[in-house]
C-alpha cells in the first residue's frame, strides 16, 4: 500500500512537472498572438499554483502525509480550479472579441468592396448622361439644322439631365438615410390618385419600349395617412426598375389591394410586376444592401446606381411596413410592399374628384402680367434660366447678386413694393435666411411682409422648415422645374400677397 502511495506521490509530481512545461509553452504562444500585456498577472498566476502543488506533492513524498500538506493540496485545487476557470472565460472572451471585430473587418471589407463598385459603375453612369449633354449640345449648335432636329437634340439633352438628376437624387437620399434623417411627413391621400399620378409619370418611358403597362386600385378606402412623396418614391424605384429590366413587348403592373382592416387602420399592400429578366437567388440574398448590382452582362449595361432598393427597403421599414419579392431568372419579378396606414376619418369625395379630372390635363393657365418680382441670385447661370423663366410668364423682374443687396434693393424701393422675393439660399455677404430674417424685422409693414419663397438646390425636409422659420412661405427646389416654379409662386401669392 505504501509502495502504491509513494508511486502516485512521485507520478503527479513528474506529471505537475510536466503540467508546468506544457503550461508555460502554452502561456508563450499566446502571448504572441495577441498583445496580453494587461493579463501578465492571469498568465502568471497559474504558473505559481502548478509550482505550489509541486512543492506540496514532494513535500508529502519527502516528509510523509501530514493533515496540514494534504488539506493544503486540496485547498490549493479548489483555488487553482478556480483560477483556470476564471482563466478559460477571460480568454474565451477575447477569443468571442477577435471573432467579431474580424466580423466586423469583413463587413467593412464588403461594404468597401461594395462601394468601389458602385464608384466603378457610377464613374460609368454619370459620364453616360454627361456625355450624351455635351454631345448633342455640341450637335446642336451646327448650323443649317432643321426644326425638328434641334428639338430632337433638346429633346435628349433634357432626358439625359433628368436621368444625371436621378444619380444625384439617389446618392443624396441614401446618404440622408444612413445619417438616420428619413422623416415622414404624414397627410391625408388618395391612394387611387397616388397610382394614377405613378402611371402618368412613367408610361411614356413603358410605351417607347412598348410595354404593355396596366394598373389597378382596388380598396374600399382610398382616403389614408400617408407620406405621400416617400410612398410614391418607393412605387417609383419599383416601377423604374420593371422597366428598365422588362425587354420590349414585355408586361408590367401595379395594383393596390386592400386585405383587411385593424380598428382606425386599414392593410394595403402594393403589387408591381413584370415579367422581365428576373433575378437569381444569390443575389436576391443582398438585394436591398447598398451599391449592389447582379453581375450579368444584360445588367450591366442599364444604368443605375445600386441604391434603389435600399432606399425603397428603408423608406417601408420607415413606414412600419414589409417588402417581398418573388423572382427567378427568366420569369420575372413581383415586389409586394404591405403597410398598415390610418385611414382618414374624411374620405373626401369631392375633392377627390375634382382631382382626378386633372388628371392628365394641361396645367392651368396663369397670367403674372404686371407683378413684381425680386431674385436674389449670385449665379449668372442660374440668374439667366430663372429670368427666362419669369420674363416668359409676364413678370417684371429685377435682380439682387446677394442677401445684402437684396435686403437694401427693398429697403429703397419707392415705386411700390415687390408683390414676391424669390430668395437663393447660399450666396455671398449675406445668405438667404439671413436676408429674410433682416427682411421681415423691417418697420414699414409693407416691406416687411412681402412674401419671401426660398430658391435652393437642398429640397429636403429640413431644407423647408428651416426656410419657414426664417419667415419664408414658400420652397422652389434646384434644378428648376418651370411648372413647379410657376406653380409655387402662383400658390404662395394667392395665400399671402396683398
Amino acid at each position: 500500500m505504501t509502495f502504491l502511495i509513494d508511486g502516485m506521490i512521485f507520478a503527479g509530481s513528474g506529471l505537475m512537472v510536466y503540467n508546468i512545461f506544457s503550461y508555460t509553452r502554452f502561456a508563450k504562444r499566446i502571448r504572441e498572438k495577441g498583445n496580453w500585456e494587461k493579463e501578465s498577472t492571469l498568465f502568471t498566476l497559474p504558473i505559481i499554483l502548478l509550482v505550489a502543488f509541486l512543492g506540496g506533492y514532494l513535500a508529502v513524498g519527502l516528509f510523509g502525509h501530514p493533515d496540514l500538506v494534504i488539506g493544503g493540496i486540496l485547498f490549493g485545487g479548489s483555488i487553482f480550479v478556480l483560477v483556470m476557470l476564471w482563466f478559460i472565460q477571460h480568454i474565451t472572451g477575447r477569443i468571442q472579441e477577435k471573432e467579431h471585430l474580424e466580423a466586423a473587418l469583413a463587413s467593412a471589407q464588403e461594404a468597401n468592396r461594395a462601394k468601389t463598385f458602385f464608384l466603378s459603375n457610377m464613374s460609368h453612369d454619370l459620364r453616360t448622361p454627361l456625355n450624351a449633354i455635351i454631345g448633342y449640345t455640341a450637335l446642336a449648335r451646327k448650323e443649317d439644322l432643321t426644326a425638328e432636329e434641334i428639338r430632337s437634340y433638346l429633346s435628349k439633352i433634357a432626358l439625359s439631365g433628368q436621368q444625371l438628376l436621378e444619380i444625384v437624387n439617389d446618392v443624396l437620399e441614401m446618404s440622408r438615410i444612413e445619417s438616420g434623417k428619413l422623416a415622414l411627413e404624414e397627410e391625408d391621400i388618395d391612394l387611387a390618385y397616388v397610382v394614377e399620378q405613378a402611371y402618368d409619370t412613367i408610361a411614356m418611358q413603358m410605351e417607347e419600349k412598348e410595354i404593355h403597362f396596366e394598373v389597378n386600385c382596388d380598396v374600399q378606402e382610398r382616403w389614408v395617412r400617408c407620406d405621400k412623396r416617400y410612398l410614391n418614391r418607393a412605387l417609383m424605384n419599383l416601377l423604374s426598375n420593371a422597366n428598365k429590366f422588362t425587354p420590349e413587348g414585355g408586361e408590367v403592373s401595379l395594383t393596390v389591394l386592400q386585405t383587411g382592416r385593424e380598428g382606425s387602420r386599414g392593410v394595403y399592400e402594393f403589387h408591381v410586376r413584370d415579367n422581365g429578366i428576373g433575378m437569381s437567388p444569390e443575389f436576391v440574398k443582398k438585394l436591398f444592401t447598398p451599391f449592389e448590382r447582379e453581375q450579368t452582362s444584360t445588367i450591366s449595361k442599364i444604368q443605375g446606381t445600386g441604391l434603389g432598393m435600399s432606399i425603397t427597403n428603408n423608406i417601408v421599414d420607415r413606414m412600419g411596413g414589409t417588402i417581398e419579392v418573388e423572382t427567378g431568372q427568366g420569369k420575372g419579378t413581383e415586389f409586394i410592399i404591405r403597410l398598415s396606414l390610418v385611414i382618414a376619418a374624411d374620405q373626401h369625395e369631392e375633392e377627390k374628384d375634382g382631382k382626378m379630372q386633372e388628371r392628365g390635363g394641361q396645367p392651368e393657365e396663369r397670367c403674372f402680367c404686371g407683378k413684381r418680382l425680386l431674385l436674389a441670385e449670385d449665379n449668372m447661370v442660374n440668374q439667366e434660366i430663372a429670368a427666362m423663366i419669369l420674363k416668359e410668364a409676364g413678370f417684371c423682374l429685377e435682380i439682387a447678386e446677394n442677401g445684402q443687396e437684396a435686403l437694401e434693393m427693398v429697403q429703397k424701393n419707392e415705386n411700390g413694393h415687390y408683390d414676391a422675393i424669390l430668395m437663393d439660399i447660399q450666396m455671398p455677404v449675406m445668405d438667404g435666411y439671413e436676408a429674410a430674417r433682416r427682411i421681415r424685422s423691417l418697420e414699414d409693414p409693407d416691406k416687411a411682409g412681402i412674401p419671401i419663397i426660398a430658391v435652393t438646390a437642398n429640397a429636403f425636409r429640413e431644407d423647408r422648415e428651416e426656410a419657414l422659420r426664417a419667415g419664408m412661405q414658400g420652397h422652389i427646389a434646384k434644378p428648376y422645374d418651370q411648372s413647379i416654379m410657376l406653380e409655387t409662386i402662383a400658390q404662395v401669392l394667392k395665400t399671402y400677397a396683398g
